[in-house]
């Protein structure tokens, strides 16, 4: 999580937090969605991650794409905004959140995805017809993804 909210769970504790989190999910030309393998909870999940105090989420995506990817991503368009029950989650250590998950889609961007061994295990894109187990709230993020990509 990043530096703010581990600065207010030293506050609170594992009490439920609404965290802004801003991802990307970045296809390729074949239409796959790249997932990363999360090392916190062992899911998969598409790049992304909590809004830092005065940072726009545009820039939190960037950011935490190239922070876990190494890819730079562009031409960043709105997918949609999640939150309420479908975005609760429980981490294993028992922190508590419920995100305003703000997603967008790039399928344009620089470089070759390298795992970041700090937060990542493993990268790779997906078929959207054949994705990994993730999150619930993940599930619903991809979910959505196949019926726009695939319908």
């Amino acid at each position: 999580m990043a530096d703010y909210i581990m600065k207010v769970r030293k506050k609170v504790g594992t009490m439920p937090l609404v965290v802004s989190v801003a991802g990307c999910l970045i296809l390729d030309e074949q239409n796959r969605v790249l997932m990363q393998h999360r090392k916190d909870n062992h899911q998969w999940s598409h790049p992304g991650g909590a809004v830092e105090v005065g940072e726009a989420v545009e820039d939190t995506v960037k950011r935490e794409v190239f922070e876990e990817t190494s890819l730079r991503v562009q031409d960043l368009e709105l997918f949609n905004i999640y939150s309420g029950d479908s975005q609760h989650y429980i981490y294993p250590n028992g922190d508590e959140v419920y995100f305003v998950n703000v997603i967008y889609i790039s399928k344009k961007y620089e470089g070759t995805p390298t795992v970041d061994l700090d937060e990542t295990s493993d990268l790779r894109f997906f078929e959207l017809n054949s994705l990994p187990q993730m999150t619930p709230n993940n599930q619903t993020i991809l979910d959505d993804l196949k019926k726009t990509i695939l319908y």
